[in-house]
């Protein structure tokens, strides 16, 4: 039998046996025992001693050569991680709304929770105007010499002041949120028109063909 330190010198020798030819810049057609110096920048053709084609063996990159290559693998990794994540996304969203009617129904108890808060401000809001109205009335017997007004009175017209205000800072943020949430729902149908299958889609009821329609516009 024979050994492999054996097996293996004799593939080495084979392997050297190989010829390697290819045309240099110069256009002179070179051929070696081993790969050519001179072809290092361009594919070089292995050929077996009896001149049978084997394989192409390609250039050699330069140090900026292979950074430039570097940076195309990780780009197109990238592009390719990013699409598999935009796949995932996309049979998620399909997950969570099947239909039309499902993705309606979440986009208004959506709504309806900051509704809830917001009528809750706008009592409140109410309770300081009436509030305000009383103070402002009290005020009046003193409009001559509003110096006289006592501390408290002030004090409490103050608080009120800051009170209104930030009940109406704290709904306009409020009905930012509310818009928010139909933007992220407007979105989201644009998405899910090309997810759903023709029938499905199909039942979208006017309102939401509407509001497709519309935020397709005023898409970028």
């Amino acid at each position: 039998m024979i050994g492999v330190t054996a097996l293996a010198c004799l593939c080495a020798e084979a392997s050297a046996q190989n010829i390697y030819t290819c045309v240099d810049a110069k256009g002179r057609t070179i051929t070696a025992d081993r790969q050519i110096a001179e072809c290092m920048d361009r594919t070089q053709n292995e050929l077996t001693r009896s001149g049978a084609f084997r394989r192409q063996v390609g250039p050699s990159l330069t140090a900026k050569e292979l950074a430039v290559q570097d940076a195309k693998d990780k780009l197109a990794a990238s592009l390719r991680a990013r699409e598999a994540d935009e796949k995932r996304r996309d049979r998620a969203l399909l997950l969570r709304y099947p239909g039309p009617a499902v993705h309606r129904q979440e986009r208004a108890a959506a709504l309806a929770q900051i509704d809830v808060v917001i009528k809750a401000a706008s009592k409140r809001t109410e309770e300081l105007t009436a509030q305000r109205k009383g103070i402002l009335n009290e005020l009046e017997f003193y409009a001559r010499d509003p110096g006289k007004a006592p501390a408290s009175l002030k004090r409490l017209r103050e608080e009120n002041d800051s009170g209104l205000a930030a009940q109406g800072k704290f709904m306009g943020e409020r009905q930012e949120e509310k818009n928010r949430v139909n933007q992220r729902f407007d979105q989201e149908l644009i998405k899910l028109q090309g997810l759903w299958s023709p029938t499905t889609a199909a039942t979208a009821t006017a309102k939401d063909v509407a509001r497709y329609q519309n935020t397709r516009k005023t898409m970028p």
